[in-house]
């Protein structure tokens, strides 16, 4: 005699084609913040890296006030910018591995092998 046939287990049906999980609002969601919080990152980047580039260009009086007694205003001011960036990609890695990598794998362990 011949099993009934079963309907496919929880688990079976938790996977999905890889082309599935494209198509998924998961994957697109996930997309869509990604490129949101990388915009974001970046303009904030550009502004603090050409605003400062824009100042030196534009407002050398400002910049080449002496802080110190060789210093100027524009040392503090460079090392700011790069200090900045330092600053932005640490909170990329920090939501990349908290957020991001974590909502990557979920959803690669959906694909079929």
């Amino acid at each position: 005699m011949a099993e009934p046939a079963r309907s496919p287990s929880k688990e079976m049906r938790s996977h999905r084609s890889p082309h599935e999980i494209l198509e998924s609002a998961d994957f697109k969601a996930l997309v869509r913040k990604r490129w949101s919080v990388s915009t974001t990152l970046l303009v904030l980047l550009f502004g603090s890296y050409y605003g400062f580039i824009l100042l030196v260009g534009t407002n050398k009086a400002l910049v080449s006030t002496k802080i110190g007694e060789v210093t100027t205003l524009a040392i503090p001011l460079g090392v700011g910018v790069i200090v900045f960036a330092w600053i932005l990609t640490a909170l990329y890695v920090g939501w990349a591995n908290k957020t991001y990598d974590p909502e990557v794998e979920r959803l690669k362990a959906q694909i079929k092998n």
